[in-house]
């Protein structure tokens, strides 16, 4: 049973990245009512995922690995005077 929570769960991972990026370009195309509609499926979703996520053991679920690059800041140069 926990392999097809697990299966649901990614689905809908996939699901609301794609919708999400479908409600992005609707609002930055001034198309309101089709990103309302967008908002009400992917807030649907969500609530889904996070009840699959309370059934799934608190021992399974992985901590996101980092995936970005830190920064270091530089230390500022010091102006040679001649």
């Amino acid at each position: 049973m926990s392999e097809q929570h697990r299966a649901r769960l990614a689905e809908i991972d996939r699901e609301l990245v794609r919708l999400q990026y479908r409600h992005d370009i609707a609002m930055s195309a001034f198309l309101f009512e089709e990103a309302t509609a967008l908002g009400r499926e992917i807030a649907r979703l969500d609530k889904e995922r996070q009840a699959l996520a309370t059934l799934l053991p608190a021992f399974e679920s992985k901590p996101e690995a980092a995936t970005g690059v830190v920064p270091v800041l530089a230390r500022p140069r010091r102006l040679r005077r001649r």
